[in-house]
């Protein structure tokens, strides 16, 4: 891209500039390429390295424009081993471990525990400054069932998973990973801005609509996917593999999880008349995270959170429309084999 192209952030006040940060590094997040970054936003490959290192250190903090750094020889009221040893705690146990109930660390746990520890005291406001400086930013948690097998999911990413991996290359066959996700028109996540203390308000249609869709991704960037309406049952996942094997000409290993249609005795009497084209692994039980595919059906929720759909024909357009976009930069399905929990399927 021609420096003509380029957006001058001399030019923007500072809140615009922290603006197209926040909304670069979000798109960064959600597997967006630092190319596609360049193009779509205008911006230098040396400002995205440059934000992606602000983040690393502090988080979206380290985004905002004109906030003050720590100012030489301030004090804080832990020492440096003590505040490692207080992080490290908030990685290794929950606050119920620790007789402060419940599962999440808040601020005001946090300067608990503190006062236990070390006899130091904190407001909320000041442990949040401890915690930022110390690479923490405030998150939603990753749920998991608390059924999941631990050592299951080990047995996945460092043995199940690349012996199938290794198998797949010697016979010259792709891997896909595979999910069903149903979205609603009532479906509203996500934050906006509003007055503090006063709730905002968002208008949404009155009519509950819905539609469920499948895809399949693998690791080089491909994606495929079907629509439907109505309840996931037998009759629409054959329907789906059988389009697979017209879209693949290698044999396809398909990673999914133990949904009973995914498992149903018609499903492995169709693929054991195709074992030569398809074959069918499962995750861990519990382990949805370990599915890159999850990763595209949370994309796709974000995507349809700021729209208005008040028919089902806006509903089937805007989620056809998802995939269609997604299908055509495989840069980004191959991002959602990079995040913390998937990382491990990357290569095939």
């Amino acid at each position: 891209m021609g420096d003509d192209l380029r957006m001058d952030m001399r030019r923007l006040s500072p809140g615009q500039q922290e603006a197209v940060r926040k909304r670069v590094m979000a798109a960064l997040l959600d597997g967006m390429t630092s190319g596609e970054a360049q193009r779509v936003f205008g911006v230098s490959e040396g400002s995205i390295r440059n934000w992606r290192n602000r983040f690393a250190e502090k988080g979206a903090d380290g985004l905002d424009s004109g906030r003050p750094g720590r100012r030489a020889g301030e004090k804080t009221k832990l020492t440096p081993s003590q505040a490692e040893a207080l992080v490290e705690s908030l990685t290794v146990f929950t606050p119920e471990d620790l007789n402060l109930g419940g599962l999440l660390w808040t601020l005001r746990k946090v300067a608990e525990l503190a006062r236990r520890l070390f006899g130091v005291t904190y407001t909320e406001q000041g442990m949040g400054k401890v915690l930022r400086r110390m690479g923490f930013t405030f998150q939603r948690p990753d749920r998991r069932a608390i059924e999941a097998d631990p050592e299951a999911m080990r047995v996945w990413v460092t043995q199940t998973y690349p012996q199938l991996a290794a198998r797949a290359k010697r016979e010259g066959a792709i891997i896909l990973f595979g999910d069903q996700v149903g979205v609603r028109s009532d479906h509203l996540s996500g934050r906006t801005w509003g007055r503090k203390g006063q709730t905002p308000t968002v208008a949404r249609s009155g009519k509950r609509l819905s539609l469920n869709a499948m895809s399949t991704i693998s690791p080089r960037g491909d994606l495929n996917f079907t629509l439907f309406k109505g309840r996931f049952a037998t009759e629409q996942l054959l329907d789906f593999l059988a389009r697979l094997l017209g879209q693949h000409t290698q044999k396809i290993h398909l990673i999914l999880d133990g949904h009973p249609v995914h498992r149903s005795q018609a499903v492995a009497a169709w693929v054991a008349e195709h074992a030569d084209q398809i074959e069918l692994h499962f995750l861990p039980p519990y382990a949805p995270h370990l599915n890159p595919d999850e990763l595209v059906n949370a994309d796709l929720k974000r995507t349809l959170t700021d729209q208005i759909i008040t028919s089902r024909d806006q509903m089937h357009t805007a989620v056809r429309s998802f995939f269609h976009r997604v299908q055509k930069l495989p840069d980004r399905v191959r991002g959602y084999f990079q995040g913390p929990h998937t990382a491990y399927a990357s290569t095939n």
